[in-house]
């Protein structure tokens, strides 16, 4: 936690998180655009931003991409802020419409974060398939029908019994990688789909979990809250349990 707000002190490193939340995923030369400093100099405030967590990076070619990574700041305001607060179930609707289409295996996400979780391999992996672990720890939906598996998906509903979202698998690889159409019933019976992936990866003594989500359009960037209140309240509920997940209002 110091090294976050270590690195927040900085207006240098605060700019460029305003920049990736603008725009995620821009190359450090993009970032170094229209700011007094050396190409060092921003590698310099990079580097201490990713060291805090607070951005992530992907290698694609002979760019390297940067992508604000909220899951810290999402942490540090559900331990301290969330608490004092009553949470209205519309702020549980992220801001997405996307479209489905294809993509190489060189395709840049439009959004990416990370979270490091203190369990093992089998549990976040039976937390992010299995409906009814899902349900225990979603911070909008009490109710979560279907596995994530092969042919399989996920249909998050609502408090009222109207569904949210739903997750259908497009490929699979058991503990490893799952790749899903998300298609967002928040905005209609008609509403598009766009593409997302969980990347599962041992770490030391935690598991490293890794959001990507392709396809999101122009003006819907406010995805990255939804995903970040995901992460925390899956991360809450891995390493304290589903009474601490609820004091926090998200199941």
């Amino acid at each position: 936690m110091d090294m976050i707000f270590k690195a927040l002190a900085d207006p240098t490193r605060r700019e460029l998180l305003d920049r990736l939340r603008a725009q995620d995923g821009q190359s450090l030369q993009q970032l170094q655009d229209d700011l007094d400093m050396t190409r060092f100099g921003v590698m310099k405030h990079l580097g201490v931003l990713e060291e805090a967590g607070l951005i992530v990076t992907r290698k694609q070619g002979r760019f390297k991409h940067h992508y604000l990574n909220a899951v810290p700041l999402q942490e540090a305001i559900d331990r301290w802020i969330e608490p004092l607060i009553v949470k209205s179930a519309a702020r549980a609707v992220i801001d997405l419409k996307a479209k489905l289409e294809g993509h190489g295996p060189m395709a840049k996400p439009d959004f990416m974060m990370q979270t490091f979780i203190e369990t093992t391999h089998d549990q976040l992996w039976d937390a992010l398939t299995k409906g009814e672990l899902a349900a225990q720890y979603h911070f909008a939906c009490q109710n979560v029908d279907g596995d994530l598996a092969p042919g399989g998906g996920q249909k998050y509903i609502l408090p009222d019994g109207n569904p949210m979202l739903e997750l259908d698998v497009l490929d699979i690889s058991p503990k490893d990688r799952i790749e899903m159409t998300f298609t967002p019933h928040f905005f209609g019976p008609d509403a598009p789909t766009s593409r997302c992936v969980y990347l599962l990866e041992p770490s030391g003594s935690a598991m490293k979990l890794t959001i990507e989500h392709y396809d999101v359009p122009a003006g819907h960037e406010g995805v990255g809250e939804g995903w970040a209140r995901l992460a925390s309240a899956l991360k809450s509920f891995l390493e304290v349990g589903p009474s601490d997940t609820k004091r926090f209002g998200f199941a």
